[in-house]
């Protein structure tokens, strides 16, 4: 809750008030900057679980033309 002091001075007519705040813009602040920071490593994990997986499905499939290329060069051979 904001605290409010006034201050007044008779010989020269001058009001000062001071406002301060109870900090609740800081605290929104720095959840507001945890939830962001939590949002990017979770991103951040995703993509690398993505990569992961399409460089097994790539590995995977120089795989399966290197087998293709053998048991092609079987069937020319027994051809010949």
């Amino acid at each position: 809750m904001a605290e409010e002091r006034i201050v007044e001075t008779p010989t020269t007519h001058t009001t000062v008030i001071e406002r301060r705040g109870g900090g609740g813009g800081a605290m929104i602040a720095v959840v507001l900057l945890i939830a962001v920071l939590i949002g990017g490593f979770y991103l951040f994990s995703r993509q690398g679980a993505q990569n992961s997986k399409d460089a097994a499905i790539t590995s995977a499939a120089k795989s399966v033309g290197g087998a293709a290329d053998k048991a092609g060069d079987a069937v020319e051979k027994s051809t010949q």
